[in-house]
């Protein structure tokens, strides 16, 4: 007895064959004979050699060539041997052959896809037709004592289907990259680029999946009454769909014929980077944050007061502007480096100033108080930045200042010390 898979598979093809050679104005002794035909046209006894024979013209790859051009296999120039890529499994984090499960593809004659789809029928124990043969089942035995002719021959023409010889011949139709190597005699590898036919129509399917399921359906849906849903869905944007074979996609591949000759492709761009308002501290904030050519008119004005003839209220309130303009310039570059570590969590200087990672970390804000010890020498680095600024900007007509002029401008910065936390 036949497995049922087998059976469907001959009574969907009776079906098919009888609606396109049967005619409404034929005798019922005409549909008789048609129907005699049809039973002696899928006979085992004759469907099987017939379809053994055909199975060479069918070939199974993981890496059709026909993707590249459909004339890729056979040409006027030869062909293009079939490519099985068999890699094992590693979570090394790579989409390539072997880390993601996917069916192999074939290709060939059109006319022979019925031998493929017969072959890769799933019996009821889970294995396909084509893991019987090549076990010699009890099952695939019985099939074949039902054929005419010799049974080891009718099953070496369908395993031919799955032979896959030494050989490796490309074609000038297929994409060629000549690779050098450093063995002298060779000289070069020449690499055929091909397509992995089972990834790209895996990625079809699972972006359907995604886009089109009724759970999505239902979802966007609630989305679009504006009502409340406790599932998400997402949504893939910049899709492209591509398409191979034109209006005979069968004459590419098995499973380009089952997706309809249509492949989806991801958004591949080059990311759209943004320059960043302040650059982010690696070693000390104030040397990599902090320039002096930010406040260049500050320190000009500064120096002038320095050479002033005389030292009044006037001058020594200008000198405490300049330097609460310093300390405005430094607050807001605190906070926006402050605002750029709490939106990239990861990037976190090793080689940071102790104190400053208390001082600039968001991780660290619930510790900031007044009574920190690390607040004096924030302080102090202040003032002593300024004066270095001062330095930089003013170049050699710039006034030496010591250890008193270095206390005032600390003085003044701790009077706004609660500003730095």
């Amino acid at each position: 007895m036949l497995d049922a898979t087998i059976e469907a598979f001959f009574n969907e093809r009776k079906d098919a064959w009888l609606k396109k050679n049967l005619k409404a104005s034929m005798e019922e002794h005409e549909i008789r004979e048609q129907e005699q035909a049809c039973d002696a046209v899928f006979a085992l006894k004759n469907w099987l050699p017939n379809a053994a024979k055909r199975a060479r013209q069918i070939s199974l790859a993981s890496h059709p060539c026909t993707f590249s051009h459909p004339s890729a296999r056979k040409n006027k120039n030869g062909y293009v041997s079939s490519v099985i890529a068999k890699a094992d499994r590693v979570a090394d984090g790579f989409l390539r052959s072997g880390n993601v499960q996917v069916e192999i593809d074939a290709l060939g004659n059109a006319a022979a896809l019925d031998v493929y789809k017969f072959l890769t029928l799933v019996m009821a124990d889970g294995r396909t037709l084509l893991e019987h043969l090549q076990q010699d089942s009890e099952l695939a035995n019985n099939l074949l004592a039902r054929g005419e002719g010799n049974a080891d021959e009718l099953k070496n023409g369908f395993l031919d289907m799955v032979v896959i010889k030494d050989e490796a011949i490309t074609s000038s139709k297929v994409k060629q990259v000549y690779f050098p190597v450093a063995t002298a005699e060779q000289g070069y590898h020449l690499l055929s680029t091909l397509s992995h036919s089972g990834h790209m129509f895996e990625l079809r399917q699972r972006l359907d999946r995604l886009r089109f399921s009724d759970e999505t359906k239902a979802a966007r849906e609630l989305r679009r009454n504006n009502q409340f849903s406790d599932v998400g869905y997402q949504e893939i944007y910049n899709l492209t769909t591509i398409g191979y074979g034109g209006t005979k996609p069968q004459n590419i591949s098995v499973l380009n014929n089952q997706n309809a000759g249509r492949a989806h492709l991801l958004l591949s761009t080059p990311p759209e980077l943004a320059p960043r308002a302040v650059r982010l501290p690696t070693r000390n904030f104030f040397g990599d944050v902090l320039y002096p050519r930010q406040l260049q008119q500050t320190f000009e004005a500064f120096h002038r007061l320095l050479n002033a003839n005389y030292n009044n209220l006037n001058i020594r309130n200008a000198r405490d502007y300049r330097i609460q303009e310093y300390l405005d310039q430094l607050i807001l570059k605190m906070w926006q480096v402050r605002s750029a570590f709490t939106e990239q969590p990861k990037a976190r200087p090793e080689h940071l100033v102790g104190y400053q990672k208390q001082w600039l970390f968001p991780e660290y804000g619930a510790e900031r108080t007044t009574d920190v010890p690390w607040l004096t020498t924030l302080v102090e680095d202040a003032a002593r930045h300024f004066i270095f600024s001062y330095q930089n900007i003013a170049g050699k007509s710039a006034i030496q200042l010591g250890d008193t002029e270095l206390d005032a401008f600390a003085r003044i910065i701790e009077q706004n010390k609660e500003a730095l936390l």
